[in-house]
């Protein structure tokens, strides 16, 4: 007697297969007998596996530490759990740290004013944890609630993904903030007050006390800067008792972004703005369109996104761009938008038949980095396309008090080298020398600023910043930027003898000089060959050390703080956060906290840092071995005679 026989098995795809094979009826049971004890065989190993996989992620995570910490002579100092050093007396070394020298180890940036930190840490419940605010700000409610959630998350972040151990003392803060004004610029006090101590139920108290919501917000960022995980106990720990008075030393503290040479996401965006909300910078300078692209949703004028963008899928739609904005305010940051012009323009502007001297070849002759391309003063329509996106770009950037009108490397030749152009100027009965060309700049400067005016509130005139150029410098300086109405950002080097003309002459400056703040110097020539123009690279120390105070001198006074800047010729969304963080960090605490120290008292704060951002998911280069963080002051700088 014959019978067919079915064996499920797997072929070299990996893909299940049924095989049919004609066999005897005894041939059949003893072919059902062994795949049977094939199977439970199987069965029985991969009940092992499971077992010893459960068991090794079970001793990785709950295994008994190995290792607590000493503070000696204010370091933390690694010290093996042992008879001697009882795991129940063990402290964690993010405890250590906290409590370990002056009570500031865990924080950036450091804080201004006074500091005192209780003795004892206590077990919290990241779940029971209460936020109420003044009643003079309920109509701020859904920024509070947004601030709330944005705090539960860095408790759960502060885990580490860990289970923590259940129960802990509940937390109730109370936001007693004065004003309810949302109006966030160089005036804004965004000073706080932190205390923390022991209600009468055994709950932990905190009160921030601050007069705006930029204050409140700043103290609630400190505070989840005192949580901390304690690695031997798996739970979350809190300070009982301390106090923070803070307040920031420059009103502008910020980064400007390029998203035209490459695009970045609204998610790197966001993430970016998350990064910079827990070092309390507030000024997101957003350089969003430059020759390469014009990825900016320009409704009225659609020929410059639809053909300068470089994909339909990688624009920015005024929708995306005012929930970003308010995205930004929630965490304390307010966006500045930049229209550069009248060079850096090109893509999708070619198409409107105002520019001249678009991609230019060879185009060294013309402009910086191709393609070349700059507006044409003398045509008409260019003012009229101008008026349609400044009012369009007010309508997204509704919040901002500042509007950045570029006005960089603007290049002579390329002006010169249209026909039309030097024959308007004959008509002018101008020449064609460096100084008739000024004039033409100042004709442009000043109709696309009569422009801009002209889509604002009546009687409102909105500061503008400009770029060091060569209409920054005398005689053009005096003859053609008011000082009154001028900013001045600076991205020539910081002892540069023309930054101390314009602090002579009385300008207000945003210090982003390129020796020390421009973050993309350094990296291999893409137009060039070896390292781009502005190398070597500049380290997260250099940032630190770079003291605004020393630049400015005698006239340090006018200097509203600083941006670094990240021109994306070589980084994009995928390789953001690498190049900004912990660079920006440093400027963070810079700005905020004006050290009269160097970056070597800060290198030890800087790698614990460093790894909360990590916690926080962004990606932050790496600086150190980490066992140099386990091991504080071991790694000293080498000296070599």
């Amino acid at each position: 007697m014959r019978g067919y026989y079915y064996m499920i098995g797997m072929n070299r795809f990996n893909e299940v297969t049924v095989i049919s094979r004609n066999i005897t009826k005894r041939d059949m049971m003893q072919k059902t007998f062994r795949v049977a004890l094939a199977l439970v065989m199987v069965t029985v190993i991969v009940s092992i596996y499971i077992a010893v996989v459960e068991s090794d992620s079970t001793s990785s995570s709950d295994a008994a530490p190995a290792w607590g910490y000493r503070c000696v002579d204010d370091r933390c100092v690694k010290t093996a759990i042992s008879e001697n050093y009882q795991v129940d007396k063990a402290v964690s070394f993010a405890a250590c740290r906290l409590m370990c020298g002056n009570g500031a180890g865990m924080l950036w940036p450091q804080p201004t004013g006074g500091i005192t930190i209780g003795t004892d840490l206590v077990h919290i419940d990241p779940e029971q944890v209460v936020i109420d605010w003044s009643e003079n700000t309920q109509q701020l409610a859904s920024l509070w609630l947004t601030v709330r959630e944005r705090f539960h998350r860095q408790l759960l972040a502060t885990a580490q993904g860990v289970s923590l151990r259940t129960g802990g003392r509940s937390i109730h803060i109370k936001m007693d903030v004065q004003d309810n004004s949302l109006v966030l610029n160089h005036s804004t006090d965004e000073s706080y007050t932190l205390k923390v101590e022991t209600a009468t139920n055994g709950s932990l108290l905190a009160t921030i006390t601050a007069k705006t919501f930029f204050g409140g917000r700043h103290g609630l960022e400190t505070l989840a800067q005192f949580v901390l995980f304690d690695d031997i106990r798996k739970e979350l720990q809190m300070v009982a008792s301390l106090t923070v008075s803070d307040a920031p030393a420059y009103p502008h503290r910020g980064l400007a972004l390029d998203t035209s040479r490459n695009f970045v996401t609204l998610d790197g965006l966001k993430r970016t703005i998350d990064a910079m909300a827990m070092v309390k910078l507030n000024v997101f300078h957003w350089h969003i369109t430059d020759s390469q692209s014009f990825p900016l949703v320009i409704q009225s004028r659609p020929t410059l996104h639809r053909y300068g963008a470089y994909t339909q899928r990688e624009v920015y739609t005024a929708e995306e761009v005012r929930s970003l904005v308010q995205y930004a305010l929630e965490r304390g940051i307010r966006i500045i938008p930049e229209l550069d012009a009248p060079a850096h323009v090109g893509e999708g502007w070619e198409r409107l038949n105002v520019t001249s001297c678009f991609n230019y070849q060879p185009w060294e002759n013309y402009c910086v980095e191709p393609p070349c391309g700059q507006l044409d003063p003398t045509k008409d329509a260019v003012y009229d396309i101008l008026q349609d996106i400044y009012r369009e770009m007010n309508d997204m950037f509704h919040r901002s008090d500042l509007f950045h009108m570029g006005g960089d490397e603007v290049s002579m030749r390329c002006w010169n080298a249209t026909e039309s152009i030097r024959n308007w100027m004959k008509v002018q009965e101008w020449g064609l020398q460096e100084a008739d060309f000024m004039k033409l700049w100042n004709y442009f400067q000043t109709e696309a600023l009569r422009r801009l005016d002209s889509t604002l509130p009546p009687g409102e005139k909105r500061p503008i910043v400009m770029w060091t150029s060569k209409l920054t410098e005398s005689p053009y300086l005096e003859q053609y930027l008011d000082k009154d109405r001028y900013l001045i950002q600076v991205w020539t080097t910081g002892n540069d003898s023309k930054v101390n003309n314009l602090l002579e002459k009385g300008y207000r400056l945003i210090i982003s000089n390129h020796d020390a703040l421009y973050l993309d110097c350094g990296l291999e020539g893409w137009i060039t060959d070896g390292h781009n123009w502005c190398a070597p690279y500049i380290g997260w120390k250099k940032v630190y050390n770079n003291d605004l105070m020393a630049i400015g001198g005698p006239y340090a006074n006018q200097i509203l703080g600083a941006e670094a800047a990240l021109w994306t010729e070589q980084s994009d969304s995928h390789t953001l956060d690498n190049r900004l963080w912990p660079r920006l960090s440093a400027l963070a605490e810079r700005l905020w906290s004006n050290p009269r120290t160097g970056w070597q008292a800060a290198e030890a704060r800087m790698l614990l840092h460093r790894e909360r951002l990590i916690g926080a998911q962004v990606a932050a280069n790496s600086i150190q071995p980490k066992w140099c963080l386990q091991n504080e002051g071991n790694c000293p700088i080498a000296r070599i005679d």
